[in-house]
């Protein structure tokens, strides 16, 4: 179904290439799955087996691809190619138009022409399947991140193609849904489907995998089965990582002022309460982790600490200030977050000036040392010249840490820091964090990844439909 036959490609404006005489098959009805470190080159793959690359794109290129017996240069427009090849990005938003969840699904079941019986029919069924059905008239843009991946998906599904890219499908997901799309995949592969699946979660699809690829450095460097490819000790602890060997930092004393305190908080979009009278109260020094499916509150709830969102009622307290009456630059010295979709932080022309910009607005003292400091920390020394958006989705989520960890505020707030990552890579993070609370910071992580939850935090906050069901403390 589809070739590659040594791909090599260069961006515009760099010097080393993103894919090196990389070559894969992907026959009908087999699952291949592509994994490995952030920037290795897997969404350039994808980009490439796609065929967006070559319609898209500029610089250098060399080699082939063939989709379904053709080459890619051959059909006319990125349309023509969509009518075999369906893609889901790692970023959801990027594919949402529509004003309703319905609406996304609906243009691509009316793209194909169908008759409205057959629509219909088709829309149901796949909300039913990408379990979107309560979701139907909600605005894709005010979901959480893991809804917007189901229907980014579904929409994907609506187009009926025979081979489906998928790029982390599941990076946004919590166990249960992610326990979902590997079903959903399951089904797919069992009618016939081919799939090309760029995922970190290897343990969840391992019963859909046919070919397992490692990717490093924009090559291949193993492929074979599971089995075989995971026979190899580092691979499999890039593959599979085992977060039990983190360390566990003891929190400082605890001072009698709370950090962040929370009390009766509600909010709400329109008429959609998140919200629904939160108490918590946080103490400095502290690691906690902040779970729950998705939809259930979490983010809403961080963005209260910095003044993203103020509360319909209720208060947030921080470092004795009332949200209320202070501005997001003001809270900016207390408190830093690093969204789940990194992109949404973005704005500078160079992966420096994306550091520096935080740095420099809030007058930091040796800004180039620091900055400097940042990119090392983050492994982003080499790629401190490149555009932001150029860097790979793990890439881009270390530089997203790096910017904030950069301002040195007290508390660190991460929406799904490991997200994009692998598990050597993920590791790295969570040591990162560790560090930075053992010089006092306080860090606050939301987190779909149990065995960080359990290994690395003080104290997990598990939310459901708004509202705290437990709040752990570890031993």
């Amino acid at each position: 179904m589809i070739d590659l036959t040594n791909i090599t490609y260069t961006y515009p404006h760099t010097v080393q290439p993103a894919l090196h005489r990389v070559s894969l098959s992907l026959e009908k009805g087999r699952c291949v799955m592509v994994t490995g470190p952030s920037g290795a080159g897997k969404t350039s793959l994808c980009l490439a087996a796609s065929g967006i690359l070559h319609h898209e794109y500029g610089g250098k290129k060399e080699g082939s691809v063939i989709v379904d017996g053709k080459d890619v240069a051959e059909y006319t427009t990125l349309s023509d190619l969509a009518q075999n090849v369906g893609v889901v990005f790692d970023d959801p938003e990027a594919q949402m138009i529509f004003t309703t969840v319905e609406e996304e699904i609906l243009s691509a079941l009316e793209h194909r022409g169908l008759p409205a019986s057959v629509i219909e029919e088709r829309l149901a069924a796949i909300m039913k399947t990408t379990y979107l059905e309560n979701l139907r008239d909600r605005s894709p843009h005010h979901l959480s991140g893991g809804q917007k991946q189901r229907v980014a998906l579904a929409a994907t599904l609506a187009l009926g193609n025979d081979i489906l890219i998928l790029d982390e499908p599941t990076s946004e997901l919590d166990e249960y849904a992610t326990k979902r799309i590997a079903a959903i995949l399951s089904d797919l592969k069992q009618q016939g489907k081919t799939i090309l699946l760029v995922e970190h979660k290897f343990n969840h699809f391992r019963d859909i995998v046919d070919t397992l690829v490692i990717m490093e450095a924009g090559a291949v460097t193993s492929t074979g089965t599971p089995e075989h490819v995971l026979s190899d000790e580092r691979i499999r602890a890039m593959v599979m990582p085992d977060f039990s060997t983190i360390r566990r930092t003891v929190p400082p004393p605890q001072a009698d002022t709370p950090i962040i305190s929370v009390q009766n908080l509600h909010h709400s979009y329109g008429d959609v309460e998140a919200l629904c009278g939160i108490s918590l109260t946080i103490r400095r020094g502290e690691f906690v982790a902040i779970v729950g499916e998705n939809g259930s509150g979490k983010t809403t709830l961080v963005k209260h600490f910095n003044r993203l969102l103020t509360p319909t009622s209720g208060d947030v307290i921080v470092n004795g200030k009332n949200t209320r009456e202070c501005s997001i630059a003001m809270l900016a010295h207390d408190v830093g977050l690093v969204f789940q979709n990194p992109d949404h932080m973005f704005f500078a022309d160079s992966v420096r000036d994306e550091i520096a910009y935080g740095v420099n607005n809030l007058g930091i003292e040796n800004a180039d040392t620091v900055i400097d400091a940042a990119l090392r920390d983050a492994g982003l020394s080499s790629s401190a010249d490149l555009y932001p958006r150029w860097l790979s989705r793990g890439e881009r989520q270390r530089l997203a840490i790096a910017c904030v960890v950069a301002m040195q505020p007290g508390v660190i707030v991460l929406d799904e820091p490991t997200t994009g990552l692998d598990g050597n890579e993920a590791s790295v993070v969570i040591d990162m964090l560790k560090d930075l609370q053992e010089k006092g910071h306080t860090i606050l992580i939301i987190t779909h990844n149990k065995e960080i939850a359990q290994h690395c935090a003080d104290r997990v906050i598990l939310m459901e439909n708004g509202k705290i069901v437990s709040d752990t403390r570890g031993a």
